[in-house]
């Protein structure tokens, strides 16, 4: 069993930037890949990043590229969201997520373990 848990979410001007930390407890020595979702009220939940246990390869969906960066300390259990040049649009809970090592990375239904989500809020 793996516990995850968000925070940094927070409200920030458009433009701005936000940094989100998940840490993991429990079963951690799992080589584990984590991914960053985010759900906006009303909408599907959808995949922002992933990494895998390494940090070698990494994921983000078109609209995040170049303005966010995923990565992670796994002496720390924690995988981080850099959030940059942020959008009203991007405005959501995001919930980290873990899976096995070689899932299909952009898929939410690939992951085993879930956060309790963190909010952030852009404002225009």
């Amino acid at each position: 069993q793996v516990q995850l848990v968000e925070s940094g979410g927070g409200a920030v001007q458009a433009g701005g930037s936000l940094r989100l930390s998940c840490t993991a407890s429990g079963r951690t020595f799992g080589t584990y890949t984590m991914g960053w979702f985010r759900q906006a009220p009303g909408k599907e939940r959808e995949f922002v990043a992933a990494i895998r246990w390494s940090g070698g390869s990494t994921y983000y969906a078109d609209f995040v590229k170049g303005r966010f960066t995923i990565s992670r300390d796994n002496a720390k259990n924690t995988v981080y969201l850099q959030m940059s040049s942020l959008k009203p649009e991007d405005t959501a809970v995001f919930y980290c997520a873990a899976g096995s090592a070689g899932i299909p990375a952009t898929r939410g239904r690939s992951y085993d373990y879930w956060g309790q989500g963190t909010q952030v809020i852009v404002s225009s």
